[in-house]
């Protein structure tokens, strides 16, 4: 296992448990303990972590895992969720794409439909995500618009109010939106505030909006709101999601899409 890797899963075990051990971390990654101390005071050289005597804790009381070191865990169900959303788009439209792991996929799958291959836009892409930005750039035939703002090192995402300038100016078809959590009562949410906000005004300036979010994101809350459940038309995720929780979000009108 390379040392990306290593810090990738270690990161994440953190996020999942608070505390590692040398020796438990070592063993679920079948390295020496002299190899984890060595990582362990590199990430907490990087302020990923806090070093404690034996092993290391989670940075600060509250800790989100910064988007460059996300492994592909359940890579086969973003990338479904991603064809997938990435189908409700029709050519001509103007989409909008939030920051995040799966919103990306839904970015890579536009990118390859062969019907956007060309048009005068084939597509219009409104994105406060540097990265997603980044990657469609490249294809003349999409019209890229990036929001103004500050950017945020956990998700790439461009937040502040630079970005209302944009955002205010433009209409959407659809907005799709990467979320930490999404459940009927308290909405679809994320993590930081300022995010949220951005992901707010995008939802408002769309005539339909794409929640895109594997299972395990289902039925949770989260610090920020973005919107409430009612304002989301589609929900699109993973096979693994149970029927009481597809019957929830139908019951408040949302059409769900399981993949």
């Amino acid at each position: 296992m390379s040392r990306d890797a290593r810090w990738k899963t270690l990161l994440e075990l953190l996020v999942e448990r608070g505390r590692l051990d040398v020796e438990e971390a070592a063993a679920e990654l079948a390295v020496s303990a002299a190899t984890i101390r060595r990582d362990f005071d590199q990430l907490a050289g990087q302020q990923m972590l806090v070093r404690t005597r034996g092993g290391a804790v989670v940075h600060g009381v509250s800790y989100e895992l910064p988007l460059r070191y996300k492994t592909a865990r359940r890579a086969s169900e973003k990338e479904r969720i991603g064809r997938a959303v990435a189908e409700l788009v029709a050519p001509g439209e103007a989409v909008g794409l939030t920051g995040g792991t799966t919103t990306t996929e839904v970015a890579r799958a536009l990118a390859v439909r062969p019907d956007l291959a060309a048009g005068t836009p084939a597509l219009t892409v409104v994105t406060n995500a540097l990265n997603i930005a980044n990657e469609l750039a490249v294809r003349p035939q999409f019209k890229i618009v990036v929001t103004g703002g500050v950017a945020r090192a956990q998700s790439y995402e461009l937040i502040g109010p630079l970005a209302d300038g944009v955002l205010g100016q433009v209409t959407i078809d659809v907005a799709v939106l990467g979320v930490v959590a999404f459940d009927v009562a308290h909405g679809a949410a994320a993590h930081d505030e300022a995010e949220a906000a951005i992901n707010r005004l995008l939802c408002e300036r769309a005539e339909r909006v794409v929640v895109a979010a594997d299972s395990t994101k289902l039925g949770r809350r989260a610090f920020a709101r973005i919107c409430a459940a009612e304002s989301v038309d589609t929900l699109v995720t993973d096979a693994a999601v149970d029927a009481d929780t597809v019957r929830r979000f139908e019951e408040a009108g949302i059409a769900v899409v399981a993949v």
